[in-house]
């Protein structure tokens, strides 16, 4: 609808109970909302679509394109704790429950050589310990970060600032299609909405609200970069940022950073040590520690798991050596160990080494 805007549309549902009992208010009641453009009420009240939602509805379900609403279970969880989550998102690929591991890499388009290597080879690292990926699809810093988790057959997500049906930017096409299938494109803007300047503000909050934390590889002392970072700390995320050459302008905003209090990034495992405790606190995610989830009093939820955990005993063992007794890749290992961690059957020491929980 004309003038509808997405902090507007989450009021409306909020005092109205339900997107159809708004459609179903007559202009009296309407006219009763505060602070909502006169525009908005009229065209509320004579129903004024810009699009037919019937043919809308059809064209979705032709693309293979999904309609989250904030409502839905499926919603992302981690998404719906922010203080202006996206009334609706679209996505092309499937949302999963395990996203909620997430770290948000983001950065320059125009990073340098070694800014690309270091988040490709991160983002990798992180996917291999089972984290989603998120990040924007832009070039640079994003797409290398995109690349890193499908490299290590890992999970990531990418935000855009256009309709789910824009190819935008047109040389990350292939890219594209490799994120649909094994992660997902999600963006709160309407089919053929073009990628304009206004847009990614907007999308970085889903970006940072996606996440458990974003780390900042590479950004200028003005960059959407920082906006993210921002956004982030606004959410109650972690922020990271990756060091760089002191004389490079590319660098100066994750310095900047840094100063401010982020938690300067080597390697996946400075991450990780953040992330740990945030995802056994976290209260949407599985409890996890003995004081509230005991072997027995819930089960590992597949036979993979029950085969992994059968590896484990109470002597530390590395990673690679519970991939090859399991007979899986290490990559697979790692996602499965995360859902063990996060239920509390199995811990993680330093230098990728698990024990079980007996």
């Amino acid at each position: 609808m004309p003038g509808l805007g997405n902090r507007t549309l989450l009021r409306l549902v909020q005092i109205f109970g339900s997107a159809q009992k708004v459609l179903a208010a007559g202009p009296q009641e309407l006219s009763l909302l505060g602070g909502a453009h006169d525009r908005v009420l009229q065209a509320l009240a004579s129903k004024q679509f810009i699009r037919d939602p019937a043919a809308e509805w059809r064209y979705l379900e032709k693309s293979g394109f999904r309609m989250l609403c904030r409502q839905d279970e499926d919603y992302p969880a981690n998404l719906a704790q922010v203080p202006d989550p996206p009334a609706v998102l679209f996505s092309c690929g499937e949302v999963l429950p395990r996203d909620l591991a997430s770290i948000a890499i983001v950065g320059s388009r125009s990073a340098s050589p070694a800014g690309v290597l270091f988040a490709e080879k991160l983002s990798a690292d992180l996917a291999a310990c089972g984290l989603t990926v998120v990040s924007g699809l832009a070039l640079g810093i994003d797409s290398a970060a995109h690349r890193g988790a499908l490299k290590a057959r890992g999970r990531t997500l990418a935000v855009l600032g256009c309709g789910l049906d824009v190819n935008y930017p047109a040389l990350n096409c292939d890219l594209r299609g490799q994120i649909a299938r094994t992660g997902a494109l999600v963006t709160e803007f309407i089919a053929a909405t073009p990628p304009s300047s206004g847009n990614f503000p907007t999308r970085n909050r889903i970006i940072s609200g996606l996440s458990l934390g974003v780390v900042v590889v590479e950004a200028a002392e003005r960059s959407g970069s920082l906006i993210t970072a921002r956004m982030a700390l606004e959410q109650g995320r972690e922020v990271f940022a990756v060091p760089g050459m002191a004389q490079s302008m590319r660098n100066k905003g994750a310095h900047q950073l840094i100063r401010q209090g982020a938690k300067l990034v080597e390697n996946a495992e400075d991450i990780l040590e953040e992330i740990r405790p945030l995802i056994r606190r976290n209260p949407i995610l599985p409890p996890a520690g003995r004081e509230q989830t005991a072997p027995g009093s819930e089960a590992p939820n597949s036979e993979e798991q029950r085969m992994l955990l059968k590896t484990l005993d109470s002597v530390p063992k590395h990673i690679d050596a519970i991939a090859t007794q399991a007979n899986i890749s290490t990559q697979y290992a790692a996602a499965l160990l995360l859902e063990l961690e996060l239920k509390g059957f199995v811990s993680q020491l330093p230098g990728k080494y698990f024990i079980a929980n007996l």
